[in-house]
């Protein structure tokens, strides 16, 4: 059983999270810090999320992938499946000193910050607008500690700044 959720997510100026089930911007230094925030733990995250990974990176490489889904016979190759958060925080066991991820979508996120059980949350912050039609959930992030991991101004590889932080119970 899982009592304790971390969540990952990358917004933009208006917390826009995706536009036409997709993200919106290329960021590579947030990409890196997604995949080295995650390896070795449990991504949890919704069909719809699952579905706009590319193909090619399905199941998400070293990390125990979950994907929540209320179609019946929804199968993802290389992951686990079930119908609720509840059912799967209730049936799932983390390994010693792994964390499980919520990495979307906007439902997903919702239903984690509702549960109560949401004790870390890394956003990135980007200092621009992608007009976005998902968004993350409004959360009181007074009743958390928030800390400047790192930040990214422009440059050849990145088209917009961005800030990261961490923000703990």
């Amino acid at each position: 059983m899982i009592s304790a959720l971390s969540m990952i997510a990358a917004l933009d100026a208006n917390n826009g999270i995706g536009k036409d089930n997709d993200l919106m911007w290329n960021l590579p230094a947030d990409m890196q810090f997604f995949k080295d925030s995650t390896k070795g733990h449990v991504v949890i995250m919704g069909r719809k999320n699952y579905d706009s990974i590319p193909e090619k990176y399905r199941p998400l490489p070293g990390r125990t992938n979950v994907v929540l889904s209320r179609q019946a016979n929804f199968e993802a190759e290389g992951c686990l499946v079930f119908d609720s958060l509840a059912t799967c925080l209730q049936n799932l066991e983390l390994k010693d000193g792994q964390k499980a991820f919520i990495i979307g979508g906007a439902q997903i996120y919702a239903l984690a910050l509702e549960s109560g059980l949401v004790k870390e949350i890394f956003l990135t912050h980007i200092d621009k607008t992608y007009g976005a039609d998902t968004f993350f959930p409004v959360f009181d992030a007074t009743t958390y500690k928030k800390t400047l991991l790192f930040s990214q101004a422009i440059d050849e590889k990145h088209e917009a700044n961005f800030k990261v932080y961490q923000y703990t119970k």
